[in-house]
């Protein structure tokens, strides 16, 4: 392959092929892949490429009862156990309580495929929720959890996203895609629907105008082939789109964490990713798919040095200061911001911070949260 015949298809914002993503992938200098990924950011954001987005909102369990027994996961329990929970009313309250004191208006809520919580249960948790809290927005559940609640009702995905958007649901969060090959899914989350179940709750979320996102954990057991073919394969469901539906509004790489989990512990497995395979893998994120608009940096689990390069190899979001995170941490994330150092980061990057809601527009309170302007 020549260099040259792939970078201009890149940057005339064609879909690169996985032979020519793999080759890039593995065989540019990653100073091109962030020249390349920076200047397709510039023709998608055009005059907001300098501005940088973020979010305040709080991540929030419903509970830590997990048949799916991810090897990847420290944070669940199997049922029975003696520290299994179910989170209620009162202490969402406790916790929303706190998240409007840091000028936050979305609850990231996620849980565990528990065996006995069906469509009834979170229909009722969500409208009490927003009886309580009419302006909150939920960010909720994802598409494991869809397929666990269809399944368990024996109905379509479609009709569990339906009922969901009733009670109050706002978006579906990308998370549970991992990597979006069968191989890798049936030895690190065997208990979770496959790659295709996982696509097509997102094809119905699309077709019923939910604002959703996709995310990718990698570092442990695939190969950089399989990272690519699950880029592709988030980059085909969005192509399929109705034009005015958001589809996949961003996308979410991160690193597998290791300490503690099954991977690392029973079968050897660490994570191996250092700054310059992140930063190339954000890069070749941005090149592979030019129908996502926004890509995000995950500065919780590379910490802030690493995330403000990639600002500069095609990524445009921070994501958010995550008030409360209970999964990744447990397995070796510790970085932490908040709403000034997530911006003071921003800035010393060269780059606006941008209080964004779900959907990318300005936060109604923006201008009261930030530092400058």
């Amino acid at each position: 392959m020549i260099y040259n015949d792939i970078y201009k298809k890149a940057l005339d914002l064609n879909f690169l092929s996985i032979e020519e993503g793999v080759y890039l992938y593995e065989k540019a200098p990653v100073s091109d892949l962030m020249y390349l990924a920076n200047e397709i950011k510039l023709k998608i954001h055009g005059q907001n490429s300098n501005k940088v987005g973020w979010i305040i909102d709080r991540n929030v369990n419903i509970t830590n009862v997990c048949v799916a027994q991810c090897k990847f996961c420290n944070f669940y329990r199997r049922p029975g156990a003696p520290d299994v929970y179910i989170t209620s009313i009162e202490e969402y309250k406790e916790k929303i309580e706190v998240l409007r004191k840091f000028n936050g208006d979305q609850l990231l809520l996620q849980g565990g495929l528990h065996p006995k919580l069906g469509l009834s249960f979170y229909t009722k948790l969500f409208s009490e929720l927003k009886s309580i809290y009419p302006d909150l927005k939920l960010h909720a559940l994802g598409p494991a959890e869809i397929a666990h609640i269809a399944r368990i009702e024996k109905k379509s995905n479609k009709h569990v996203l339906e009922k969901l958007i009733e009670a109050g649901l706002d978006s579906l969060p990308g998370a549970g895609a991992e990597i979006l090959v069968d191989r890798v899914r049936k030895i690190v989350s065997r208990g979770k629907c496959s790659a295709n179940q996982w696509l097509d709750v997102m094809r119905e979320a699309h077709k019923l105008n939910i604002i959703t996102s996709a995310t990718m954990m990698f570092g442990h057991i695939e190969t950089k082939k399989e990272r690519i073919e699950h880029l592709i394969r988030v980059r085909e469901v969005q192509d399929e789109k109705e034009n005015n539906a958001y589809g996949f509004i961003s996308f979410i790489p991160w690193p597998f964490m290791d300490e503690g989990t099954q991977l690392n512990t029973e079968d050897g497995i660490v994570n191996t990713i250092k700054s310059e395979e992140y930063i190339r893998t954000i890069a070749i994120s941005r090149i592979m798919l030019p129908n996502i608009k926004n890509i995000q940096a995950s500065w919780l689990t590379v910490g802030e040095e690493t995330a403000k390069m990639c600002l500069h190899a095609g990524a445009n979001d921070f994501g958010s200061i995550m008030i409360e995170e209970n999964v990744v941490s447990v397995a070796g994330a510790t970085q932490q911001f908040d709403a000034e150092g997530i911006q003071k980061a921003i800035v010393d990057a060269g780059f606006i911070p941008f209080l964004r809601d779900q959907s990318y527009k300005p936060a109604k309170n923006a201008k009261e949260v930030s530092i400058i302007g």
